[in-house]
């Protein structure tokens, strides 16, 4: 009988177009919802499978990360313009005045690492 993988383990399958075993797992989603997945091939499982812990190490260290100049005020301000939907006027109007009150003006001008 075939070994279970543990959860966050990824997979391997066999393709047979590129004659190679691909390994893949999922180490996150994007602000959208989608899966961020990284990929590694190797002529053998084990090849395979020993890329992508390094590139699963790699983005957990932050090696991957893009540094995008996103600041914690244009994430404030992106989520009162878009994130709101469906709240009412006065809802938003309470979030507005605590966001442009308190939040803009003490946040850091440092960026997020997307």
């Amino acid at each position: 009988m075939t070994k279970r993988r543990s959860r966050g383990d990824g997979g391997l399958h066999w393709d047979e177009q590129r004659q190679r075993w691909i390994a893949s797992v999922t180490v996150g989603y994007s602000p959208a919802g989608k899966r961020i997945v990284r990929k590694a091939s190797g002529k053998t499982k084990t090849e395979a499978h020993n890329k992508l812990r390094q590139k699963i190490r790699e983005y957990e260290d932050g090696l991957l990360i893009a540094h995008s100049g996103y600041t914690v005020a244009d994430a404030v301000t992106d989520w009162l313009t878009y994130g709101l939907s469906g709240k009412s006027t006065g809802t938003i109007d309470n979030y507005t005045n605590l966001a442009e009150g308190h939040i803009i003006p003490r946040s850091a001008p440092g960026s997020f690492a997307t």
